[in-house]
């Protein structure tokens, strides 16, 4: 920590320094998010996250500046995305075709399917297809929804879990069988997107880096990520009934799903 002289936190010093920070968590995040959703709003957001932790923090709590300020940043990004909808519902109800597509075709072939098989399986030309990856990349794992029991019970659901501006609906895939279905589901994926997946949740590299190591462009990085993600959740919502009966037994999920690097190492 830097301080002034009269031994308080040097505010403005600590703002300069770990700017750079909080952008470039915003730029990470952005791959997971909408295109309506703007880089400037995330740092916004993540900058009085930064100022929050910088009044909060105290030595003696047994962390470091940096990681403490990493979790504040994180949050109030989230905490602003949460005020919205991060992906319209006529797009979640296009991708859950999509995962249909995925399932039946993966059950017929015995193999991922490629994506101009699943562009005429959908009925649709291949650039439509392309088109409707780009636009949904800030489809997610887990949707609320996807935790209720087809009753309309996600929303009681919400009020008796997501109270914490920090829960994460995906926290419920700590769950030890959960985990394996996701890491059998991740290690099925075609190499490319294999590699993507590592190359983001691994390395943490940005859109534009992922792009350059795999010589495509950012948007065609946005549709791969698009399309693993509907990839894995074709294999892994099969599974979600008995994590959400997990869950609910154990009194609720109360931890943040870690990347799946952290799953592949336990």
């Amino acid at each position: 920590m830097m301080y002034t002289a009269q031994g308080a936190p040097d505010k403005d010093q600590l703002v300069i320094q770990y700017a750079p920070l909080v952008k470039r968590i915003a730029y990470h995040l952005m791959v997971k998010l909408p295109p309506s959703v703007q880089v400037d709003d995330l740092i916004q957001n993540g900058m009085i996250g930064l100022l929050d932790a910088i009044g909060r923090y105290e030595e003696g709590l047994g962390a470091q500046f940096e990681t403490y300020a990493v979790q504040r940043v994180r949050g109030a990004m989230l905490d602003g995305l949460r005020e919205n909808d991060w992906l319209p519902r006529g797009l979640r109800r296009d991708m859950r075709r999509v995962e249909a597509a995925i399932h039946a075709l993966e059950q017929q072939n015995g193999r991922p399917p490629q994506e101009g098989e699943l562009a005429e399986s959908l009925d649709m030309p291949l650039a439509d297809y392309q088109k409707l990856l780009l636009e949904a990349r800030g489809h997610q794992l887990v949707y609320l929804e996807d935790l209720g029991t087809g009753d309309g019970d996600g929303e009681a659901y919400l009020d008796r879990h997501l109270s914490s501006s920090q829960f994460d609906p995906l926290a419920m895939l700590l769950d030890r069988d959960m985990r394996e279905v996701l890491v059998r589901a991740i290690e099925d994926l075609p190499e490319r997107e294999k590699i993507m997946m590592a190359l983001y949740y691994d390395e943490e590299l940005n859109l534009r880096e992922i792009g350059e190591v795999l010589g495509v462009t950012e948007s065609r990085v946005c549709q791969l990520h698009t399309q693993a993600i509907a990839r894995l959740r074709s294999r892994v919502l099969g599974a979600m009934p008995i994590a959400v009966a997990a869950a609910e037994g154990a009194g609720g999920p109360d931890r943040k799903l870690r990347a799946a690097k952290r799953a592949k190492q336990e």
